[in-house]
């Protein structure tokens, strides 16, 4: 079976691949920049220089690969939904021009409601085109990355963060190790087929109150959460070079899904992974404070 992953060198990319060497697979890494993939990790994959946002290149490296892990890669342009699309297209004309059998695609919780949930409309349109062809394919909807409190690395420092959503609201946090190990599972394992979507909800729904509780807990020093208006957040992205189409759409994400949003999916043994945050907060932030 040969497997391809993009984005390999992203936060779930980088688990995905050395899970799936592990089990004795030899993936194909479809990267833009792989004289950046270690030597060590690159013995064991086949490198193909490949942009997803370029449907050509992903249709002539993908010849003959029967599954696919597939990222929509993080928007660049001043027009983020338009990033989208291209990737769209890429992943759709793989697959149908190459009969991929498979695909895993990882979207986003809110992906379900298909419009109003800024950035995250953009995996939705994925979903949409995938649903249209005749692979099989999972959607992961996965929660609220633990990486993403990586950028607010300096607001833990000062013992403030700050955000739009009701400070008390519970929402998924997931390690994207865990997304990662869902991953690897859903392309190893023949027994599913047809459509189906696969929540990522983490270990436990948490608030931001909470989240302040176990970052203080863990740094040994006072960190507090305070909710600001949506206009200040969006200033503040303008203000760290954001284009006003990419603060939209990332605040989007925030304010679409806070007014009485419903995963798809509830909390079960299924959608439920292993990784606690103060453990992730351990290994992976700290060590940057």
């Amino acid at each position: 079976m040969k497997i391809a992953v993009t984005t390999p060198q992203g936060n779930v990319g980088r688990h995905l691949t050395r899970m799936l060497i592990r089990a004795g697979v030899r993936p194909m890494l479809l990267t833009r920049h792989p004289e950046n993939v270690p030597a060590a990790l690159a013995a064991h994959v086949d490198l193909v220089a490949t942009d997803s946002r370029e449907p050509g290149q992903v249709v002539s490296a993908t010849v003959g690969v029967n599954a696919i892990y597939w990222v929509d890669p993080p928007a660049e342009s001043p027009d983020p939904m338009a990033d989208y699309r291209r990737a769209t297209e890429s992943v759709v004309a793989a697959v149908e021009a190459n009969r991929i059998g498979r695909v895993v695609f990882q979207s986003s919780v809110g992906a379900e409601k298909r419009l109003g949930a800024g950035e995250i409309d953009g995996l939705a349109e994925t979903e949409v085109a995938l649903d249209g062809c005749r692979a099989d394919v999972m959607y992961l909807r996965c929660g609220y990355f633990f990486t993403n409190l990586l950028f607010e690395a300096e607001s833990v420092k000062t013992g403030l963060l700050q955000t739009v959503q009701p400070v008390d609201a519970p929402m998924s946090w997931v390690a994207p190790r865990d997304i990662a190990e869902v991953a690897a599972l859903s392309l190893l394992n023949h027994e599913w087929s047809g459509r189906r979507v696969q929540a990522v909800h983490g270990p436990e729904d948490l608030t931001w109150t909470e989240v302040a509780e176990i970052l203080a807990d863990e740094l040994g020093r006072e960190v507090r959460v305070e909710r600001i208006a949506d206009e200040q957040m969006r200033e503040q992205y303008l203000q760290a070079g954001m284009p006003p189409a990419t603060a939209d759409a990332v605040l989007g994400m925030s304010t679409g899904l806070r007014e009485g949003f419903v995963p798809e999916q509830e909390r079960s043994i299924i959608t439920t992974t292993q990784t606690q945050l103060r453990v992730w907060i351990r290994e992976n932030l700290m060590p940057l404070l």
